[in-house]
């Protein structure tokens, strides 16, 4: 897939345009797609020259919004490896909420908009209701407790602001779970699969596009700024999400010699983790359906292009 190259800031911004933080990553990469559209972008990765784009170093991260004086700043950069976010939770708080808070205070300061994602995560799952945006808050662990302080840092700064909390990010670009399982699935005869987690698996094109327009439509009207849940339709457990993408792939690929003959679904106390995980990651889009004119598809369709696009794995004798 063609992007525009990667580009490092080193000079102002002749006119208006986007700052794009964290461009390597699944959403980051995808948006240094959709966000051409709209302007000139700037990708800005962690190395960038002087920490401009670490987002370990907020006041440089800062410096660096305030000297290029861009139209939009995005920020598709956070610290993401939720286990180990419990044994790294100062590293985590820097990334996941200093940083955000340090970027939306220079916004402020220069007039930007602040783009920033943030997650599920921020809820406790409990229940079985879609949260909607104005829902009490209650991580589970320092992930989804970092990332909640960010969204707060960007509210409390006054920047204009829009804040997709997203969830079940996937992608052709890098590792991912779909990918995991069609890999499991060519070399295992049995593959046992969480069952009692609920959400939508929401592709990275899908969070970018709907983001350039929702970004499209703030130039024409700034009251449409606020934190918004963005997702793709529908609801699944990682089992159901298993079981889809193997069936696709081998009705894709029925010549390969897959190995799967069973796919059972088990409890989340069977696969044990150091951060808990919420059970109920259902998310309600209607406003951000109603604010944006968005008809957002449902988390099939997404899944299904991925199976096509990441191409199936040789399949592998077992236990090799």
């Amino acid at each position: 897939m063609d992007v525009p190259e990667l580009r490092f800031a080193r000079e102002p911004m002749k006119q208006p345009g986007i700052l794009l933080f964290g461009p390597n990553g699944q959403v980051g990469w995808e948006l240094r797609r959709s966000l051409s559209v709209l302007g000139p972008v700037v990708a800005l990765d962690r190395q960038a020259p002087k920490s401009a784009g670490d987002l370990a170093s907020p006041e440089a991260v800062a410096q660096t919004i305030r000297q290029y004086c861009p139209e939009f700043v995005v920020n598709a950069a956070a610290y993401t490896a939720v286990d180990r976010a419990e044994s790294e939770p100062e590293l985590a708080r820097t990334i996941n909420a200093y940083a955000p808070g340090s970027m939306a205070r220079a916004c402020a300061d220069i007039g930007a908009t602040l783009v920033h994602f943030s997650t599920d995560y921020v809820f406790d799952g409990s229940g079985s209701v879609p949260w909607r945006e104005s829902d009490p808050t209650a991580p589970l662990n320092t992930y989804g407790l970092t990332k909640l302080e960010g969204e707060q840092a960007i509210c409390a700064s006054g920047a204009s602001h829009l804040v997709f909390r997203t969830s079940w990010v996937h992608a052709w670009r890098g590792n991912n779970f779909v990918k995991t399982m069609l890999r499991l699935a060519s070399e295992r005869p049995r593959l046992t699969v969480v069952a009692d987690q609920f959400g939508a698996p929401t592709g990275a094109d899908l969070i970018a596009d709907a983001t350039a327009h929702a970004m499209a439509c703030l130039r024409r009207d700034a009251s449409l700024g606020g934190t918004y849940h963005l997702c793709s339709a529908g609801e699944a457990t990682w089992f159901d999400v298993a079981r889809f993408a193997i069936a696709r792939a081998k009705e894709s690929n029925p010549e390969l010699p897959w190995t799967v003959e069973t796919i059972d679904p088990v409890p989340s106390v069977s696969f044990p983790t150091p951060a808990l995980r919420p059970s109920n990651s259902r998310l309600d889009t209607e406003r951000l359906r109603a604010a944006f004119n968005l008809d957002l598809p449902d988390w099939r369709d997404g899944v299904a292009r991925l199976v096509d696009q990441c191409g199936i794995p040789s399949p592998r004798p077992y236990g090799k």
